[in-house]
């Protein structure tokens, strides 16, 4: 079976934005489909989330697809340098290297997102263990700059879209439903 993991994002829950209407797509198109309530949402890190989705995933196989929004992304491709296995694909919606400059808010904040920042990734691992990454973008995201476009493309061979005026593609911009995700998963799954 064609097992979809979800992963949120900071200050995210599985409930949240287009997270139960992706889960209930797939369902109804015969997929698995698991949205894991991350620990400690309010201050994610590296040190909890990447093994609480390794946790949750198990063995992951060529029919594992993983689509992550915002941090939930950084956590999927950190995920993937731990594993010796070829998942599926990703879907990285609005996912991030860099982040807009004073975007994040407190100082408090900006400690959380550091080390998401700067802790160096295996791109050539991550792509050796994705068949394919497809990351989508909005051209009004308030955290997100667009020259991450150009990132995924570079570092990891990403197809990418980038949509109109959806912000940061999450609860707080009422995206509660987005085709171009659903679209893209059943592409990369050959559905």
């Amino acid at each position: 079976m064609k097992r979809v993991f979800i992963v949120h994002g900071w200050d995210g829950y599985p409930e949240e934005c287009w997270f139960p209407w992706l889960k209930q797509e797939l369902e109804q198109r015969g997929f698995g489909v698991e949205v894991p309530q991350m620990p400690n949402p309010d201050a994610p890190t590296i040190q909890t989330w990447v093994p609480h989705l390794s946790k949750m995933i198990g063995t992951p196989d060529q029919e594992t697809y993983l689509v992550g929004h915002s941090i939930g992304v950084q956590t999927i491709l950190r995920y993937l340098q731990t594993v010796e296995a070829l998942v599926g694909g990703v879907v990285a919606v609005a996912g991030f290297f860099t982040l807009i400059p004073g975007s994040i808010g407190t100082a408090d904040d900006e400690a959380v997102a550091q080390p998401w920042l700067t802790t160096p990734m295996d791109v050539e691992k991550i792509k050796g263990n994705a068949s394919k990454v497809v990351a989508i973008f909005s051209d009004n995201d308030r955290f997100v700059p667009l020259e991450n476009v150009e990132m995924f493309q570079a570092r990891l061979g990403a197809e990418t879209i980038v949509l109109h005026n959806k912000g940061h593609i999450g609860g707080s911009d009422n995206a509660k439903d987005v085709p171009e995700i659903l679209d893209t998963v059943l592409k990369i799954a050959g559905v």
